[in-house]
């Protein structure tokens, strides 16, 4: 059975494809807060994480390559004890994240006719984080260095990076929407299993004591 993380992979990069190539599609998928409160058009809260940045297809692999690399982990974990529940918990996770990345944007653009947005980011961020809180010692790599990182570092380094950028600005991406996929990562995850709080901090505490 093809799990649902490789099914999610697989719808998004046929859309993705099917939206650098028909702009109408593309413009008809987008996130636009403006349409979404004006026109009542609000499937764009989630048809946008379908779609990616036609000019740049890095935007598309590294969303999909981050998925593939955590969200399994992550469905498996859910599914563990119950199929049925955890396929629910993982659908919400991705979806869920899906929506609440983007209401910060929509209650900020939703009278400006020329914000649009587009992308996985804050679904994927929301996978990526779920992982951190189940498993936070497994080494990570930042930005393809050869340099293993404990997860739970690579989060708070990750947050950190994505506050200042957001603050910033001008490079015209969603960070806001990373952080708040994060954060519905972290927080939906622990709603549906508490006992991971403590599972979290032992395990960096077993981590750092390793080293004496």
């Amino acid at each position: 059975m093809i799990s649902l993380t490789v099914s999610i992979i697989g719808v998004t990069v046929v859309l993705s494809f099917i939206g650098f190539r028909n702009r109408e599609f593309l413009l008809r998928m987008m996130f636009i807060p403006y349409l979404i409160a004006h026109s009542k058009q609000y499937y764009r809260f989630v048809s946008h994480a379908f779609m990616h940045d036609p000019r740049n297809l890095f935007h598309l692999f590294f969303n999909m390559f981050v998925l593939y690399q955590f969200g399994l982990n992550v469905e498996l974990y859910f599914k563990s004890s119950t199929p049925v529940l955890g396929t629910i918990y993982y659908l919400i996770l991705y979806f869920g994240a899906v929506i609440f990345s983007s209401l910060r944007d929509y209650s900020k653009y939703k009278d400006d006719p020329n914000y649009i947005a587009l992308g996985a980011s804050g679904a994927v961020s929301a996978v990526l984080f779920s992982h951190i809180v189940i498993y936070p010692t497994t080494s990570l790599y930042l930005f393809f260095i050869p340099i293993p990182i404990p997860s739970f570092l690579f989060g708070g380094l990750y947050l950190w990076f994505e506050h200042y950028m957001d603050k910033k600005g001008g490079d015209h991406i969603a960070h806001g929407a990373h952080l708040y996929g994060a954060l519905f990562g972290v927080i939906f995850t622990i709603f549906t299993n508490f006992a991971l709080i403590p599972s979290f901090f032992d395990q960096i505490q077993s981590y750092i004591l390793s080293f004496f």
